[in-house]
């Protein structure tokens, strides 16, 4: 079992590799390659995305308050080195940041620096599925991008998309790190207290994480009464 969320300086050195197998997987991946996942983007899209993120992000965490997103600066002709220093911006900040000191986020929990911590780690961790990089994710840090999804994003879902519907307890489980979450059904779907669902869904960790993110992925093995996980997990949960 995972203990979930990690502590948030333990997310640091696992940024810092993500973000370095993303730079590698700029400087030699082919700019115009297209991006599956993400309709319409290349591999150079995705990358001016990604570095934007992490240089507002890095904004955020600095000044504790909210910023305006500036994504029309392209990154120059040097994409992989100028990701690498928007990269180098964030983990700065970061290592610079107390955790508990207070911040705005978006999502639904305590308004503290520590939420940066975790979600750039999985705005990388996904983004780098995207890239094709060959890059192994740590099944513990796919369960607990699971978790984000569903404690923070599906929470906040309706300031992005109608609230998913679920009829009766759900259960996700991963086959390979032994976590489960049960979803509760309510406006929108809830994580509660283990319940006998109705319906459970089973993938890896890491399956699971890109399923929930409406990447290409193996879906999830489903039981009980599939129409119910199937309806819950065609929504998106995610901007």
């Amino acid at each position: 079992m995972t203990t979930m969320p990690f502590p948030a300086r333990d997310y640091l050195p696992v940024l810092r590799e993500l973000t370095g197998a993303f730079a590698e997987a700029l400087r030699v991946g082919d700019p115009a390659a297209k991006v599956p996942d993400c309709a319409g983007w290349t591999l150079a899209d995705l990358g001016t995305h990604l570095g934007h993120v992490h240089r507002w992000a890095a904004a955020v965490v600095t000044t504790g308050e909210p910023q305006s997103q500036d994504f029309e600066a392209g990154p120059g002709a040097d994409q992989a080195s100028w990701y690498a220093e928007s990269a180098g911006l964030l983990l700065d900040a970061l290592e610079q940041a107390t955790p508990e000191d207070r911040c705005w986020h978006f999502g639904g929990t305590e308004k503290t620096k520590a939420f940066w911590f975790r979600r750039q780690v999985h705005e990388t961790a996904v983004h780098l599925a995207d890239s094709g990089s060959a890059y192994v994710l740590d099944p513990a840090v796919a369960a607990d991008g699971v978790d984000e999804v569903l404690g923070v994003w599906l929470p906040r879902v309706t300031r992005w998309h109608a609230a998913p519907s679920l009829a009766a307890p759900l259960a996700l489980r991963t086959t390979d790190t032994g976590d489960a979450w049960t979803l509760h059904p309510g406006e929108p779907p809830a994580l509660g207290p283990a319940a006998e669902p109705a319906a459970t869904a089973e993938a890896t960790a890491r399956e699971l994480l890109l399923h929930l993110w409406k990447r290409s992925a193996t879906p999830p093995r489903l039981s009980g009464d599939t129409a119910i996980a199937e309806h819950f997990l065609r929504a998106p949960f995610t901007a």
